[in-house]
């Protein structure tokens, strides 16, 4: 058991490392040959930090542990939430552009149902994950699309987040980060494996709560930074994109490579809670707008907020910080 948590452990450490240097490695030799910084920062920069649940997803399923991979995508959506942002509320309250209220949300939304629609057979088959990343092209298209008229709120951070690096370290950079990416995510997926077998509980629990937890931890930190430094928006945007990414392209990476049969307890419990905390959220946005009417918002966060915004305070973040927990117990009650 100690060697397992020790090979969990570091591999955990070198994984969120990893992922930075390939981030950075990929975001500079897109700048190198002339990609715009906006379009960067809206695709390799902003799913970056899905990173590490794409590559485990891949080797846990290699390794005949598809149901890890398939509580990793659905228990990192429930960490981004009910951890991520809501310790995010607790550090700093968020207020949601309406753009957002308008656009991602209700993106989201749709995408949860459309897979629950697509695995409620109980199978993740290869035409499922095919169509899963399908989605994922359209919706990543339409979202350079329509965000890149939008100079002004995206510039300023495109230039103060991508790194710059020349050629050849971007190339060593990027290379490295993809061999440790690898490398970290199988001793992760062993370290992981073995801790269920002695144990004695199924792969689909440690995905849905250890790697979940531990993948989820570059949102957490860069969602609590951007809530600090006032960019609320990266904040929140960086949750939700990154539940569209776990969702579209994390998903359907066990049925790609071979059919996966899902667990009972996959649909009644955890994409049941997934979906119940993404309503949430939902609804804390929408009654998120008549409680801004009632505030004078100041900070950098709320400046220049057009009509229809919303404000997010630390009640949301305690109720689900509290949820979440609920949730582990939850969990615990069904070993």
């Amino acid at each position: 058991m100690l060697i397992s948590s020790a090979a969990v452990l570091l591999g955990f450490i070198i994984l969120v490392w990893s992922a930075d240097l390939f981030v950075a490695g990929a975001a500079s030799i897109a700048e190198n040959v002339g990609m715009s910084p906006i379009i960067i920062g809206l695709t390799i920069v902003s799913l970056g930090t899905s990173a590490p649940e794409v590559v485990v997803a891949i080797m846990a399923t290699l390794a005949n542990a598809g149901d890890m991979a398939i509580g990793n995508a659905i228990g990192s959506n429930i960490a981004n939430i009910g951890m991520v942002l809501g310790v995010t509320l607790l550090v700093a309250p968020l207020f949601v552009h309406k753009s957002c209220i308008r656009r991602e949300m209700p993106t989201l939304l749709v995408v949860t149902l459309a897979v629950a629609l697509l695995v409620i057979d109980g199978d993740a088959s290869r035409m499922d994950g095919i169509l899963m990343l399908v989605a994922l092209v359209v919706i990543l298209y339409q979202l350079v699309k329509t965000q890149s008229h939008d100079l002004d709120a995206i510039e300023e951070l495109s230039e103060e987040s991508l790194p710059h690096l020349k050629p050849p370290r971007a190339w060593l950079t990027f290379i490295t980060g993809l061999l440790l990416l690898v490398a970290s995510s199988r001793l992760l997926v062993w370290g992981a494996s073995e801790i269920a077998l002695q144990l004695g509980v199924s792969k689909l629990i440690i995905g849905l709560t250890v790697i979940a937890v531990g993948t989820s931890l570059p949102e957490l930190a860069a969602s609590v930074a951007s809530a600090v430094k006032g960019h609320t928006e990266i904040a929140l945007g960086n949750v939700i994109g990154s539940n569209l990414f776990n969702l579209l392209a994390v998903m359907p990476i066990p049925g790609l490579i071979s059919n996966q049969a899902l667990e009972g307890a996959v649909l009644y419990r955890d994409y049941l809670a997934m979906t119940g905390f993404t309503a949430l959220l939902a609804f804390a946005m929408f009654a998120g707008r008549w409680r801004l009417k009632k505030l004078k918002p100041t900070g950098k966060g709320a400046c220049d907020l057009p009509s229809g915004s919303a404000y997010l305070g630390r009640s949301v973040g305690i109720l689900l910080v509290a949820l979440y927990a609920m949730y582990y117990y939850w969990l615990s009650l069904t070993l």
